[in-house]
């Protein structure tokens, strides 16, 4: 049975029964808390939890998931896979737990002719939380026998979020594979014997506080009882199809078959090749699917996460013997097994592959430089007689090279070392630590979601911004420190809940509104506003004056001022957007933006940088649109009809049923928008492309402003070359080719001034060999420079001076100055080497006299510090080490 039939007969079945079926959520999860999808039950949590009404009683879907949190266990069992997809059926307060047992056991027991999976009942067992009697009574009531349902405690039959909140027992469904496969027993022997199929949890309790998973008091029973039943999709099909594991069906097996192919070895020959071939086909096939859902390699949150799963299937293809690229031959193999699933695989794989390929060239260039660094680490570590590898050379790894610290753990382990996990740890917090104090502070924090459950049960919250700036409405809500209360005072800061709001909220890229709420003797400045929970507003605000108590008036006013500006921005995206594609090719497809008052950033796949001449050809059309005062049309659509349009929608964003689609010029540009926009192209002025640079291996950014800061960037730019035409007494026009002859002229004349400074210091020579002493069988020099340009000059004179001292025992240590900073040279001849004395070790030591550090080849060393009174100190290291 292939998975499509599987994944078909499990729609099919709920939708008979009444169940909606809702299309699989984005695998960027919609939950602050979470990267990632990770369970089929996440895109309905707000419903299970009574945070939002559901909007159905009964639903089904397959969803698609990814984990990454057993990464280390992809390929070694036959049921750890990072992207997989979980068939769920679920119940708000409809159906109860007869209903949901007696639903699985009919789908998995009914004849594959009759619709069913056709499981033969002999080899299902189940497990019941062991005092959920009801679920036993049940079970037996289906015939299923006394010995193959277990009991287990709480550790696995028994589901909360580890929150207060909704709390239940779980019943799970295993098939027994066999005794070729595990001892008898059944799945309370936690065996790969007994493959888990199916996991019905039942919210029955409100739990309280709790000290851990297993220690927390059942407060009372919900008043609506929930449903949350998950099958997986890959566990039923590798036994359904007769294989071995997940790896082996016929969405994955594919790209397993063409790795074992590329390398040349066979699939089942050997247990690490086979380990690694499964990692290839888990990984390729999870980045495929991330990069469809808008997910960009990076080196943070989601991104780093598929830089990880890209860089292990690479380093993998490595470990079974290809250095070449291989993703021009898995991926297309991946897309072909998964877009009859998922149509958007294919329709998007140019921009997925050119992401994917691009990321693969990068990093096999990294690893040929990193592991050239880690293989001579690993040398120095074997030959210091030392089994750990320091945490600053896992530092560098990742820091310099790229290298995530999981695949440096990974080759160090290969070479029989392990890492100072705790040195590089303290080495990334330093960094993050200095990120987070440079970086501009997130400006919201809301409250914990449970708060805004009641404000929610209420009804969505009317945005009236796109047709008025001010909207009386009133206070349903306040916020202080994440608990509602009744009011709010001069000087508190607070989160509002209106029933209308005229205040955009911080979505699709656009920055919230700036603005006001005002009301009977309050007034209340807006900081933020932001949509806590989906179909509520909340706005962050300070009470400016007076006090705001819950069911007083409020009426909200926009800044118009800031609101014409990111109108202007807004739309200015869609515009430049539009002329990158016409420009670059539909594969320049947006991956990300962020829009305010005045300015723009788009963000955009494409593997190169843009000409100068590109930029302005960008620029033109941008601007050609905006004068030919092309008419904006926003309409709502149903999703469906809309995409039918060709609209294009950002990815990584959500979309209900109905969307918002915004015309710029009728289908010249045609987004999915929810964001503020003008009514014509003229009102946004113009655009001002001012920069465009690199944010990945195959993504691009463009900043640009609009409107009066588009103006008033240009006019900066139009004094400072007033200035230079003033200044240099030249015609503008003329400025370029009068700058490129003072550049010329400057260069020849550094070349003058070095050459006469070469001269200078080689006059010094003579001198500095005159000064030589003998100490013993050597013949040292030793001199404090002064002031330098730089540790250049120093190694020149350096080199100079042994040169003239003949083929005697000689060393030549010299100091001086540069940038208030102390540096040291050290140079010796084969004579002094032979004697013992090593540059290395001298200017070492002279280094740590300076506060620094040092070091080099035995005939040529350098180091600096940052005490330049202990100068004549360093110089004196080397003259007594000379007398030994």
């Amino acid at each position: 049975m292939q998975t499509a039939d599987i994944r078909g007969r499990w729609l099919d079945f709920f939708a008979d029964r009444g169940h909606t079926v809702v299309p699989s959520a984005s695998l960027v999860s919609d939950d602050p808390t979470l990267l990632f999808t990770v369970a089929g039950m996440v895109p309905f949590v707000p419903y299970l939890t009574g945070l939002v009404p559901a909007p159905y009683p009964r639903a089904t879907s397959v969803q698609k998931c990814i984990r990454t949190n057993d990464i280390e266990e992809v390929g070694k069992t036959p049921r750890h896979g990072t992207f997989f997809q979980m068939n769920g059926n679920f119940s708000f307060g409809d159906y109860f737990k007869e209903q949901a047992i007696g639903y699985a056991w009919e789908l998995l027991t009914t004849p594959e002719s009759g619709g069913g999976y056709g499981f033969a009942e002999k080899d299902l067992w189940v497990t019941v939380y062991q005092d959920d009697d009801e679920a036993i009574r049940y079970w037996r009531a289906l015939g299923l026998p006394e010995e193959r349902i277990q009991r287990l405690g709480m550790d696995t039959n028994y589901w909360s979020t580890g929150q207060p909140g909704p709390a239940g027992p779980c019943s799970e469904i295993f098939f027994d594979r066999g005794p070729a496969y595990g001892v008898d027993g059944g799945p309370a022997t936690d065996d790969d014997r007994y493959v888990e199929i199916w996991n019905l949890v039942f919210m029955q309790y409100l739990r309280g506080e709790g000290t851990s998973k297993h220690d927390f008091k059942i407060l009372g029973d919900l008043p609506k009882k929930n449903i949350d039943t998950g099958m997986g999709l890959e566990r039923v099909a590798f036994l359904k199809q007769g294989v071995e594991n997940m790896y082996e069906i016929d969405q994955v097996r594919p790209v397993l078959d063409l790795a074992a192919g590329l390398s040349g070895r066979g699939y089942g020959a050997d247990h690490e090749d086979d380990v690694r071939m499964r990692i290839v086909a888990d990984h390729v096939r999870s980045s495929l699917m991330l990069m469809s859902d808008g997910v960009m390699p990076s080196n943070e949150g989601r991104g780093y996460i598929l830089r990880r799963l890209l860089r292990r299937s690479v380093r993998a293809m490595r470990l079974l013997g290809v250095d070449d690229a291989t993703f021009p031959v898995l991926f297309p193999a991946s897309r072909d097994a998964m877009s009859p699933a998922y149509p958007d695989v294919a329709t998007e794989f140019d921009r997925i592959s050119q992401a994917a390929y691009a990321e693969e060239e990068t990093f096999l260039r990294t690893l040929a430089s990193g592991s050239t660094v880690l293989d001579l680490a690993v040398a120095k570590t074997r030959s210091e007689k030392k089994a750990e590898l320091p945490g600053d050379t896992a530092f560098l790894l990742h820091d310099t090279y790229g290298f995530p610290i999981e695949i440096t753990l990974e080759m160090a382990e290969e070479a029989g070392l392990s890492v100072n996990r705790e040195a590089f740890d303290a080495l990334m917090a330093k960094q993050r630590a200095m990120a987070k104090a440079d970086a501009k502070a997130k400006k919201t924090h809301l409250a914990d979601l449970s708060v805004y459950s009641a404000f929610r049960a209420a009804g969505e919250t009317v945005f009236t911004g796109y047709d008025e700036l001010q909207t009386e409405s009133s206070i349903l809500g306040l916020i202080v420190d994440g608990e509602s209360v009744a009011s709010a005072v001069a000087g508190q800061v607070a989160e509002v809940i209106l029933a209308e709001t005229a205040l955009y909220a911080e979505s699709g890229g656009q920055e919230a509104d700036a603005g006001l709420i005002v009301g009977p003797g309050y007034e209340l400045d807006v900081l933020d506003v932001q949509k806590p929970v989906k179909g509520l507003i909340s706005h962050k605000v300070t009470v400016r004056t007076g006090e705001v108590g819950v069911g007083d008036p409020a009426t909200s006013i926009v800044d118009a001022d800031w609101r014409r500006g990111a109108r202007q921005a807004h739309s200015g995206t869609h515009i430049l957007h539009a002329a990158l594609r016409q420009v670059l090719g539909p594969n320049a497809h947006q991956s990300g933006s962020y829009n305010k008052a005045g300015f723009f950033r788009l963000d955009f796949s494409w593997n190169q940088g843009l000409s100068q001449a590109t930029r302005s050809e960008i620029e033109e059309i941008s601007n050609n649109a905006i004068r030919d005062n092309l008419e904006v049309v926003t309409r709502e659509l149903p999703l469906a009809e809309a995409k039918a349009l060709g609209a294009m929608a950002l990815f990584g964003e959500k979309y209900g049923e109905r969307v918002r689609v915004v015309d710029i010029g009728g289908p010249w540009s045609r987004e999915l928008c929810a964001g503020t926009h003008v009514s014509t192209s003229a009102e946004i002025g113009m655009v001002n492309l001012v920069s465009e640079s690199s944010v990945g291996s195959a993504n691009r950014r463009v900043e640009a402003l609009v409107g009066l800061d588009a103006f008033n960037d240009l006019a900066a730019e139009r004094a400072i070359v007033s200035q230079i035409t003033a200044n240099l007494k030249t015609p503008r026009e003329q400025l370029p080719e009068r700058i490129n002859d003072l550049v010329q002229s400057l260069k020849a004349a550094e070349k003058k001034i070095a050459a006469f400074e070469a001269r200078a210091l080689g006059d010094r020579v003579p001198s500095l060999v005159a000064s030589a002493e003998r100490i013993g069988d050597v013949r040292v020099v030793t001199a404090n420079l002064g002031t330098v340009n730089s540790a250049d000059d120093v190694r020149a004179l350096v080199t100079q001076t042994r040169e003239r001292l003949g083929s005697d025992a000689a060393v030549v240590a010299l100091a001086g100055v540069a940038g208030d900073k102390p540096v040291v040279v050290v140079a010796t001849n084969p004579a002094a080497r032979e004697y013992g004395v090593r540059a290395g070790v001298l200017a070492k030591a002279m280094a740590g006299v300076l506060g620094g550090g040092g070091g080099g080849k035995d005939d040529l060393a350098q180091g600096g510090g940052t005490d330049v009174a202990a100068i004549d100190a360093a110089l004196q290291t080397v003259r007594t080490a000379a007398q030994r």
